[in-house]
């Protein structure tokens, strides 16, 4: 016969242990913090809407210039035909490309700045000089920078940058393995990639083979 111990007087019943709560780790601490950010809100067009992402497991840093207007109303960075032509440069499906633990996107100005006659504004400078490297210290496991767009490459690669982008850009040998500056995927840019087609054509294949080898944990380059 079963015997109910609960109405056993003389039986002490076990005592619930409280659940432990987990404290954030210190990128999300952060995260919170920058995606509240209101610094430069009053330059902006729209409002500071702080678009990025970032986990403590990527392996590689995308560092762009800016959201354009469609990142800022989705709050996704890269959601356009920009983010189809890069995704198609690293040869990455969508999950891959948004999975934080494994790309980290931080663009040099986390809000849509509003454009002009040729175009988006340039990033805001509040963004770099509050966060960035507070963010980096964060990813400790980058194996590969892609550096896409002038302000990028000013601002990581510094003194090593060449006059120019284009010229940036030709030299990609000298940074490689581990960074690489590009142009911008932006249908804008279709005219360079025309004048230019060795990128394409040469750096492209290899960006993709480096990008799967990181990804997979392997380390031939």
């Amino acid at each position: 016969m079963r015997t109910d111990l609960s109405h056993n007087s003389g039986m002490k019943q076990p005592s619930r242990i409280p659940a432990q709560r987990t404290r954030p780790d210190p990128l999300s601490k952060l995260l919170v913090n920058v995606r509240d950010c209101q610094a430069c809100r009053e330059h902006l067009p729209l409002g500071a809407k702080p678009v990025l992402q970032a986990g403590e497991g990527a392996r590689i840093l995308i560092a762009g210039q800016a959201p354009g207007r469609r990142a800022h109303e989705s709050g996704i960075p890269f959601s356009d035909v920009s983010g189809d032509r890069l995704r198609a440069w690293l040869g990455v499906d969508h999950d891959t490309f948004y999975n934080a633990n494994k790309i980290a996107l931080l663009p040099m100005g986390f809000c849509y700045p509003g454009s002009g006659k040729s175009g988006d504004l340039p990033p805001r400078p509040e963004c770099a000089a509050l966060w960035r490297d507070r963010l980096l210290a964060q990813l400790p496991n980058i194996e590969l920078t892609l550096l896409i767009g002038q302000y990028a490459q000013t601002w990581h690669i510094g003194d090593q940058r060449k006059p120019t982008l284009a010229q940036t850009v030709a030299d990609w040998q000298s940074y490689w393995p581990t960074v690489l500056p590009m142009p911008h995927p932006s249908p804008r840019n279709v005219r360079w990639l025309k004048l230019n087609p060795w990128f394409e054509q040469n750096v492209i294949p290899k960006l993709r083979l480096r990008v799967a080898e990181v990804l997979s944990g392997t380390t031939n380059q």
